[in-house]
């Protein structure tokens, strides 16, 4: 289990996070008071987990958004209610959202938004530095920080992109919801070896197969490039997802191997990266 404190000052990029990380499958709480972290992280400790029929209830990630509108009092005990977390099952990490004040300036003048510290008394300047004084525990605590005044909206979201690789057959028809489709009828069917038939891509003797097939790595190796390619142009465009599919005839054997192999190699690129077999299901 992870909790995930995001914090900064108003105009650096913390709802675009929290949003992101929403996409991403984890339960966001946005202006949560500092001293209700405990209790929520009680509640969330003792719910039973979506996975509990597997036995497995450590999969919940927790992202809260705190900020200036906390009381100030709160926020200096941020750190020592971060500390006084440690002993339960949640790991912590802060990150600190921050841009220089020119940008901060820029960014609310273009969205009109009124800064929740600005007043009658208080220019949008003056409001900049106290909330940049208020916010001072949490960002010498952050175990991460991360300075959004050269990046655009759409930078901002970039890390968010939800990959999925999506393995169908033929034969049942297009998945209707794809953004991309690699037709791999073309290579070697394990259908027609009787012993390979029963078996699915996700089983050790069509793997050891399909590896041993050129056309197959070559078929990898140019799915892989093309989407190299154009991944990176999608996300630029504001894509938030991107659902590949792989269709061989059955949708058991190629496609299944192919959306494995595939999922594998673009986790380490993006985080929100699954795989899911239509015919397997």
């Amino acid at each position: 289990m992870k909790l995930y404190v995001i914090s900064g000052r108003s105009g650096s990029g913390k709802s675009t996070a929290l949003h992101v990380l929403e996409d991403m499958g984890l339960y966001c709480v946005d202006n949560l008071p500092v001293g209700l972290l405990p209790e929520l992280i009680r509640q969330m400790e003792a719910a039973p987990s979506a996975d509990s029929s597997s036995g497995n209830q450590d999969n919940t990630n927790i992202a809260v958004g705190i900020d200036a509108r906390n009381l100030p009092s709160q926020l200096a005990q941020l750190p020592s209610v971060i500390n006084s977390l440690q002993t339960t099952k949640f790991s912590c990490e802060i990150i600190f959202l921050d841009a220089d004040d020119n940008t901060l300036l820029k960014r609310f003048s273009e969205t009109r938004r009124k800064h929740p510290l600005s007043d009658q008394a208080h220019s949008l300047k003056e409001a900049l530095e106290k909330e940049q004084r208020l916010l001072a525990p949490i960002s010498n605590a952050a175990h991460t920080t991360i300075l959004t005044s050269h990046l655009s909206l759409h930078q901002l979201r970039d890390t968010g992109l939800s990959l999925l690789f999506y393995s169908f057959g033929f034969k049942n028809g297009l998945p209707t919801d794809a953004d991309q489709v690699f037709d791999v009828r073309c290579l070697p069917n394990p259908h027609w070896i009787a012993n390979l038939r029963p078996h699915t891509g996700l089983e050790s003797p069509v793997i050891e197969y399909l590896e041993q097939q050129s056309l197959v790595e070559d078929m990898f190796n140019d799915i892989s490039s093309y989407l190299d390619k154009w991944l990176p142009k999608f996300i630029a465009n504001n894509r938030s997802y991107m659902t590949v599919a792989i269709g061989c005839t059955g949708g058991q054997h190629r496609s299944v191997y192919l959306a494995e192999k595939l999922g594998q190699h673009y986790k380490a690129q993006y985080e929100q990266t699954l795989v899911r077999h239509r015919e397997l299901a």
